[in-house]
C-alpha cells in the first residue's frame, strides 16, 4: 500500500514577495496539523477537515477568517469535501456568518441526505446544528476592509482580472489525502473574489469542478478562477487523466493545459493517485503548497518553476 500523504495548497495567484514568508508558514502549520491527525489515526476526511480548517483560521488566506467581502459588503464563503471511498459530497455555498464552511459542508455529508446546501438555507442548517454564528466583521482584517473601499471606488471590474492583473496574493485553500488505509479524500473551501456579486457561487463547492476523490484513482483540489474551472470540470479531468493511465504529474499539468487552451483559465491543482505519486501544476506567477507523509514534511513551496505551466 503506499505511504499516507498530505498534500494542500493555500492559493495560485501572483502572491506578492512580502507574503511569500506568511503562505509558507501558513501552509507549514497546517500540515502539522495534518501530521497531527494522521499520526493519531484518523481517517482522510478526518484529515482534510483538519487542515483546511487550521488554513480557514489564517487570514493570509481566502477562506473562513480574512475572506473578501463582496459587492453588498458581505462575507458569503464556499466549500466542499468529498470521500474517495463511497463518492459522498458535503457542500456549502454562499454561506454567511461561520467560521468554518468546511466543517458545516461536512456536516451536511454525514448527516444529511443532500449534497449541497446554499446561502440562508445553509447558514440555518450550520445554527440549527450547533455551530456558532459569527458577524461579518469578525471575519474581516483590516486589510480587507481597505481593499473592498479601494474596489468599491472603481468602475467596471470583471471577475477574471483578479487573475489577469493579480492584484492581491489571497486566494482560496484546499487539500488531498491519502491515508493509511487507502482512502482519498479532497476539499476545497474559499471566500471568492473581491468584490463578487452577492450570490456568486464559483468553484469550490462542486464536485468535479473545485476537487474529487475516488479510491479507484486519486484525489484533487483546485483553485484559481472559478468561472473557467467549472466550465472544463478541471478536478474531475484530472480523474479521468489518471484513470487513462497518467500519473498525477502528468495529469496535473495536462489538466492546467487543457483549462489554457479551452477557455484561457488561470488555475492550480493539487493531485494524489492510487500509486501514491504526486501531482502540483500551476499557470499562474506562483502557488503555495506542501506535502507530508508519516515520516513528516517534506516540501512547502510558493515559486517552483518546475510546476508552473508556461504558454
Amino acid at each position: 500500500m503506499p505511504e499516507p500523504k498530505i498534500l494542500i495548497h493555500g492559493g495560485a495567484w501572483d502572491i506578492p514577495p512580502g507574503l511569500h514568508n506568511d503562505h509558507l508558514q501558513g501552509i507549514t502549520t497546517a500540515l502539522e496539523a495534518g501530521l497531527r491527525a494522521l499520526r493519531s489515526g484518523m481517517n482522510a476526511t478526518g484529515i482534510v477537515k483538519t487542515v483546511i480548517s487550521e488554513l480557514e483560521n489564517n487570514p493570509v488566506f481566502d477562506a473562513g477568517y480574512g475572506s473578501f467581502l463582496n459587492e453588498a459588503g458581505e462575507v458569503e464563503m464556499d466549500a466542499g469535501i468529498m470521500s474517495g471511498t463511497d463518492l459522498s459530497v458535503g457542500a456549502v455555498a454562499a454561506i454567511r456568518n461561520v467560521a468554518h464552511p468546511i466543517l458545516v459542508a461536512d456536516h451536511i455529508r454525514l448527516n444529511t441526505q443532500h449534497c449541497l446546501l446554499a446561502g440562508s438555507g445553509a447558514a440555518e442548517y450550520a445554527f440549527r446544528n450547533g455551530f456558532e454564528r459569527v458577524e461579518t466583521i469578525d471575519l474581516l482584517t483590516d486589510r480587507e476592509k481597505k481593499l473592498y473601499a479601494h474596489l468599491k471606488s472603481r468602475n467596471h471590474l470583471r471577475i477574471k482580472s483578479f487573475f489577469e492583473l493579480r492584484k492581491t496574493g489571497r486566494d482560496t485553500v484546499g487539500a488531498a489525502v491519502l491515508d493509511r488505509d487507502g482512502n482519498f479524500a479532497a476539499g476545497t473551501s474559499t471566500g471568492g473574489t473581491p468584490l463578487k456579486m452577492s450570490g456568486r457561487v464559483g468553484d469550490s463547492p462542486l464536485p468535479g469542478a473545485g476537487y474529487y476523490a475516488d479510491n479507484r484513482f486519486g484525489a484533487v483540489s483546485v483553485t484559481g478562477w472559478g468561472e473557467g474551472i467549472m466550465r472544463v470540470l478541471l478536478a474531475k479531468k484530472v480523474i479521468d487523466l489518471i484513470s487513462a493511465g497518467q500519473s498525477a504529474d502528468h495529469a496535473a499539468g495536462n489538466a492546467i493545459r487543457d483549462l489554457h487552451e479551452r477557455v484561457q483559465g488561470d488555475a492550480g491543482l493539487i493531485a494524489v493517485d492510487k500509486n501514491g505519486r504526486i501531482g502540483v501544476a500551476y499557470n499562474t506567477p506562483f502557488m503555495a503548497f506542501g506535502l507530508a507523509d508519516s515520516s513528516g514534511i517534506i516540501e512547502t513551496g510558493i515559486d517552483n518553476k518546475s510546476l508552473r505551466i508556461e504558454f
